[in-house]
């Protein structure tokens, strides 16, 4: 019987893929969609396909995603129950994992990029107005990106009814994001760095740091990274 105190050390999986393309008759579908139907007909025709997680359920997911999107890479996995809304400002690189029960919110005049080789994990929520995320970055399951609040002035309406302020969110290569994680309108996570479990970033989060928290504070930076 093996002690389940024992450490296991196993090798990446993502994030060491190497490059695959789709092949051309999935590209022609999404070509054919994108001629064939106008944008909210897509959107109607991917709730049939939302649910399943078979691989036909997954492929058209993924041709409805091409047709749609701004830009769209090979090898992209949507997981089932992933909504989102103005897919047709984001822009998605190769080699993406979206996990399942996901949740992409855009704006009809806003940027969403997340770039290659990026692993979300399941149930996660994106206020994506204004977001970039870079290469090689990891999203916990149930971790929370917020791009825009509401001002709360004039003092005198409900804070629902005043003007939103969006502020954009960058999440630099190769950074890790916790489970459960929360990160704030306007924050920079700085390449390499690694945000706790639960944490509240607040503010910017410096290349090759490691923070926790609610607020989220500097614990220490990475071990082997000797700030200059």
């Amino acid at each position: 019987m093996s002690d389940p105190g024992t450490i296991k050390i196993a090798k990446a999986v993502h994030g060491l893929q190497a490059q695959k393309l789709d092949p051309d008759f999935e590209i022609q579908l999404a070509e054919y969609l994108r001629t064939q139907y106008e944008g909210q007909s897509l959107i109607e025709l991917y709730a049939r396909f939302v649910t399943s997680d078979g691989d036909f359920d997954g492929l058209m997911r993924r041709a409805i995603w091409r047709a749609t999107a701004r830009k769209f890479g090979h090898n992209v996995r949507i997981g089932n129950g992933v909504g989102f809304k103005h897919l047709e400002t984001f822009e998605i690189g190769n080699q993406v994992f979206i996990g399942s029960q996901s949740y992409l919110q855009g704006r009809f005049d806003g940027t969403f990029i997340i770039g290659n080789h990026v692993w979300i994990g399941p149930q996660s929520y994106f206020d994506a107005r204004n977001l970039i995320i870079e290469d090689y970055v990891g999203w916990g399951p149930g971790a929370k990106v917020l791009g825009s609040t509401h001002t709360g002035l004039p003092i005198d309406l409900p804070i629902i009814q005043t003007d939103l302020e969006i502020k954009p969110v960058k999440v630099e290569t190769g950074a890790d994001i916790g489970m459960n994680a929360v990160i704030l309108p306007g924050v920079t996570i700085g390449k390499n760095s690694i945000v706790g479990a639960g944490a509240v970033v607040t503010k910017d989060v410096p290349p090759f740091a490691i923070v926790a928290g609610v607020p989220a504070k500097f614990l220490r930076w990475r071990e082997g990274y000797e700030p200059t």
